[in-house]
């Protein structure tokens, strides 16, 4: 059976843009996004909640993240999900993040 991991976002960035290189000279820029869900309930009352998300970008996209996006710019990410597993040092068990 084939597979498919791609998903899309539009939010708005909680932070300015990190940008790094790798030691072989790729970028990469860290952000967070902020996406806003608004709906009504049976009875008419609004309700609003947030995910708050985690983005990696690389090489000339993340080039282009870190010159022209802040705090607060409107975003709309197009990417696959990837989970990284690792051990908690502080607390000795594993974390998880996607």
């Amino acid at each position: 059976m084939a597979s498919f991991n791609k998903i899309i976002l539009m939010g708005n960035l909680t932070r300015d843009p990190e940008l790094r290189y790798t030691p072989k000279g790729t970028a990469v820029a860290k952000l967070g996004l902020a996406v806003n869900r608004t709906w009504k309930t049976e009875t008419g009352e609004t309700k609003e909640d947030v995910l708050f998300i985690d983005i990696e970008a690389f090489s000339r996209q993340a080039e282009t993240i870190g010159q022209y996006l802040k705090k607060g710019s409107p975003i709309l990410v197009e990417g696959r999900l990837r989970m990284d597993t690792w051990d908690d040092k502080q607390t000795n068990q594993k974390r998880t993040k996607i």
